[in-house]
């Protein structure tokens, strides 16, 4: 069955194995390329942020923080004491604006506005984690770039995020907006460890990593003369694309909302894992590999989540089909193996 199933997946250019070593250096490669060329995109963005992690915590003073992400929308109030010690309350979480349907511009900025009425005037600073590719300006705002995660905002995109939801919030009766700082998930994640070196915590340096609905990285560099001061940058690491794709992998990235973008983000990221693992499953039910009856099941199938892939890794012995022989369920058992590319 091994062999069967190897060469199913070889057939159709599907790794069985990968030196991992080779990866690290052409991503090394490509971040190092992309630093000392700006502006030529080819894989990672190398996108600079003009800040490093600060000195000190802020005292006596409340933030709005809104976390726009691929699947959820956070929103709550962060309070800092005499001694810079921070609280959380007014928490709520929805749904990401422009997933369930294509927004324009206006329409996404006022959904945002609709999602922070719970917060409104109850402080006059917000920090924005706004997790996709974008170009931070020096005056801490952010020109996005593209979308990925499957959000449809196509007007967004070449727009200040910070001054068109200020904009956006002054229209539904907010009194005063001092600044709205934008940053990515990656950078509050590396400025989230970075907060800890005064509890003793403290390191030479410190990064910020994601890998859920999408992936990317954010680290501090240092200066490179000439090029650019030190501080922190946003790779966007998952365009890179110097790895080649299956068969299957092109099947999924085709039916994608931006085909040929963020390549190695679809290959390992939760968005995906569920798509291609439904075209991995489908082709192996045309080419033979399980019974007919249960070939057609799958064939039928219109989507198939990362839940349910998790679900039946987990306990395949409570997957229920009237069709599945007990080697069918082995020979998916082995194939959903196969596609857990970010646990190699």
């Amino acid at each position: 069955m091994n062999k069967k199933i190897n060469a199913f997946l070889s057939r159709h250019n599907f790794p069985v194995s990968l030196n991992i070593n080779d990866v690290v250096e052409a991503v090394l490669y490509d971040m190092d390329y992309e630093l000392k060329n700006t502006g030529v995109h080819k894989g990672q963005e190398m996108i600079r942020t003009y800040m490093l992690p600060p000195e000190a915590s802020l005292k006596n003073e409340s933030v709005i923080v809104i976390d726009a992400g691929g699947t959820n929308f956070r929103s709550c109030l962060v309070s800092f004491d005499e001694n810079g010690i921070p609280s959380i309350s007014d928490m709520e979480k929805c749904a990401m604006p422009a997933v369930d349907r294509e927004l324009s511009k206006k329409e996404f900025f006022d959904q945002i506005a609709f999602n922070l009425e719970h917060l409104k005037d109850k402080a006059t600073k917000i920090g924005f984690c706004f997790s996709y590719s974008m170009t931070i300006t020096s005056d801490g705002d952010c020109i996005v770039n593209s979308f990925s995660k499957g959000v449809k905002a196509p007007e967004v995109c070449g727009c200040k995020v910070g001054a068109s939801l200020k904009e956006a919030l002054l229209s539904h009766g907010w009194k005063k907006i001092d600044r709205i700082s934008l940053i990515n998930d990656t950078v509050a994640a590396l400025l989230a460890g970075a907060s800890l070196k005064n509890k003793g915590f403290a390191y030479s340096s410190y990064i910020g990593f994601i890998l859920g609905t999408g992936m990317n990285l954010a680290y501090i560099q240092p200066s490179i003369k000439d090029i650019l001061d030190k501080q922190i940058i946003v790779c966007e690491s998952g365009n890179f694309n110097y790895l080649s794709l299956s068969d299957f992998d092109k099947a999924m990235d085709s039916k994608t909302t931006r085909p040929g973008y963020h390549l190695i983000e679809k290959q390992c990221s939760g968005a995906y894992l569920g798509p291609l693992a439904l075209e991995v499953i489908q082709c192996a039910g045309r080419e033979g590999l399980f019974s007919s009856a249960f070939a057609k099941e799958l064939l039928d199938m219109k989507e198939l989540s990362l839940i349910q892939l998790d679900s039946f890794l987990h306990a395949p012995a409570a997957f229920k089909s009237t069709n599945a022989t007990e080697e069918d369920k082995c020979v998916l058992y082995q194939l959903y193996d196969a596609i857990k590319r970010a646990a190699v």
